[in-house]
């Protein structure tokens, strides 16, 4: 999934504002500022996808990913990925043909901290297999990965690809930036659904399952043995500690971070 390194130097002969195409460099700096300095009030998982998709298309790409570095024995990308906009038929296909274990990305990944770039081309010289007419197919043919650790000390990337030009040695400094604060902030929100799952109580998620399946409070408390004022009054309390406004939210929320089922 990765090539040569890009060069200390555009060797085109290309000025930075012509391999930015229709964006206009002057406007990057702000843009820039905005985005580090939204991150940190990004709330859940969902805002900080909105937020990948939305640097995604500033920089011109197809795809991002956020994922936890594989360890070697780890057969599908699926299961260690946090975020992304992959489509799903081409994560599908990478796992059903084996392709994280003979990934070259990966391996670079675990040996360096480095940020590096890459390109479809050049993958090709170095694996054998369908990468990439799998990845030409979804327009994701050059890109980068940024490697990322979190307050723990866990390591993951971030990677933006897709058919555009190579990124300026501005914007790799810029994603890199973006990348440490994204995988940083995702384990904050993580931390914070972990400390909710434990104060939720056993009724509270017992409305929440039932809300989830379509019962309506008076249903609810019928099956429960409680009186529609006791359903009521889990579910509100259950939207407080989940950090949301109504039930409808709660529901959402429980089902986002494996709370309900």
């Amino acid at each position: 999934m990765y090539g040569k390194c890009q060069e200390s130097l555009d060797t085109t002969g290309r000025t930075e504002k012509q391999m930015m195409g229709n964006t206009e460099k002057a406007e990057e700096p702000r843009i820039f500022g905005w985005s580090v300095g939204e991150i940190a009030e990004l709330k859940t998982q969902f805002d900080v996808f909105r937020f990948m998709k939305r640097i995604t298309e500033h920089y011109g790409c197809r795809a991002f990913m956020v994922l936890n570095l594989p360890h070697a024995t780890s057969l599908e990308l699926s299961n260690n990925t946090v975020i992304t906009n992959w489509p799903a038929e081409l994560m599908s296909l990478f796992d059903r043909e084996g392709m994280m274990q003979t990934s070259p990305v990966l391996r670079r990944l675990r040996a360096s901290t480095v940020p590096f770039t890459f390109d479809l081309d050049a993958v090709t010289a170095e694996r054998q297999g369908p990468a990439r007419g799998l990845f030409g197919r979804f327009g994701v043919v050059r890109g980068a990965y940024f490697p990322v650790h979190d307050m723990s000390g866990s390591r993951g990337a971030v990677s933006l690809a897709g058919d555009g030009l190579p990124f300026t040695h501005q914007q790799m400094m810029e994603l890199m930036y973006i990348s440490v604060h994204v995988f940083e902030r995702l384990a904050e929100i993580r931390n914070l659904d972990v400390r909710t799952t434990d104060t939720l109580t056993d009724r509270e998620v017992d409305c929440l399952n039932w809300t989830a399946a379509g019962k309506t409070s008076a249903e609810i408390a019928e099956i429960l043995g409680l009186s529609e004022h006791t359903v009521n009054h889990y579910l509100n309390r259950a939207a407080k500690k989940l950090d949301t406004v109504n039930r409808t939210q709660a529901v959402a929320k429980a089902l986002r971070i494996g709370l309900i089922k």
